[in-house]
């Protein structure tokens, strides 16, 4: 039998035993290349995921806008809190069986969690403050930069340089697109000083965007399922944010337009966008994710300015195309990255 496995290639004789060749190893090469591509398949979907969750974030500012009586912390509270009610629901079995890995990494379930209910308060008070277009650019351009950090100095994994050339061409593109708000406009908003406070919450809410990013891609490293790490976050921290209702929520059901708004702002963008989220950090690093999230402010931008009439100067323009080629960087393997993969691999 093995003469005869010799000789159809199958094994070849050392002295340390058999080793794979002709026929079967082949078949190892063929086996190998159809996990590369199915790899490189879940890592695809992984950034479509995060792509459209982006897309469903982006309408936020649009929809608050459309309900002024409701307050910013109010609203936030309550698209994030339901929110997570559903999530939990959604993800119960998934909840009931990771949750022993949930709670072997407490420190990080508890981080996660307040960054998650400091989040909304934070960023629909920088949007009320600064102004939709402004006050989303600021809290989602700053996140990568955050989530870069903490994944460099907590989880000590490297920055590629892939990252740091799109994250330096979005910023670059986010500081055009701020800058292109039309004076008339500006001359809008309330005082500068509410502004500048804008700005500073906005910075607030991407750094609690981060945080819950880089705990959620923790949990699902320690094993858990990707929607019932992120349905934990957001249950624990609704546990914070529904309560406070009490306080703020006097005008979230007032009219037909209030309820219609708080009710797609949980159920859409928050419920179904985090479930995309989760789905994608599984085959995506925090960093590489928060940065793909740039096009969050891009489509924010697009909304306030058919649809509420915030005008842009050409410059803000130049700024959403450079947000795009920073976003076509991160999902496309452009030549030049490969090179420079396959020449730091060689070396």
């Amino acid at each position: 039998m093995n003469r005869t496995l010799h000789s159809l290639g199958y094994y070849t004789v050392s002295k340390q035993g058999y080793k794979a060749s002709g026929i079967y190893q082949e078949y190892l090469s063929g086996a190998s290349e159809v996990e590369k591509v199915s790899s490189v398949d879940d890592g695809l979907k992984g950034v479509i995921a995060i792509v459209i969750a982006s897309f469903l974030w982006g309408t936020t500012g649009t929809a608050a806008q459309f309900a002024p009586e409701i307050s910013p912390l109010a609203i936030g509270a309550f698209a994030m809190g339901v929110g997570g009610i559903l999530l939990c629901v959604s993800a119960h079995r998934a909840l009931v069986r990771d949750a022993h890995i949930l709670f072997s990494r407490p420190w990080v379930l508890l981080f996660g969690s307040v960054c998650v209910a400091v989040y909304p308060l934070a960023f629909y008070s920088a949007m009320r403050l600064s102004g939709v277009a402004i006050g989303t650019v600021v809290s989602i351009a700053s996140a990568p930069l955050f989530a870069a950090v903490m994944e460099r100095v907590i989880s000590k994994k490297p920055v590629s340089f892939k990252w740091v050339v799109s994250f330096v061409i979005g910023a670059i593109g986010i500081a055009l697109l701020a800058a292109g708000k039309s004076t008339e406009t500006l001359g809008l908003l309330e005082a500068q000083r509410h502004q500048t406070l804008g700005v500073v919450l906005g910075l607030v809410a991407g750094l609690t965007y981060a945080g819950y990013s880089w705990a959620a891609k923790q949990l699902i490293e320690t094993g858990a399922n990707s929607t019932s790490s992120m349905a934990g976050l957001f249950g624990c921290a609704a546990l914070v944010l529904l309560p406070s209702l009490y306080f703020t929520g006097q005008n979230v059901f007032e009219s037909t337009i209030n309820t219609s708004v708080s009710l797609y702002m949980a159920v859409v963008p928050m419920f179904l966008g985090y479930l995309l989220f989760g789905y994608g950090l599984r085959t995506t690093q925090a960093s590489k994710a928060t940065l793909i999230t740039l096009i969050e402010p891009l489509v924010a931008t697009l909304f306030t300015i058919f649809l509420i009439g915030e005008a842009f100067k050409p410059v803000g323009w130049v700024g959403m195309g450079l947000v795009c080629l920073c976003l076509l960087i991160q999902t496309v393997k452009l030549p030049v990255f490969l090179q420079l993969s396959s020449r730091k691999a060689i070396t």
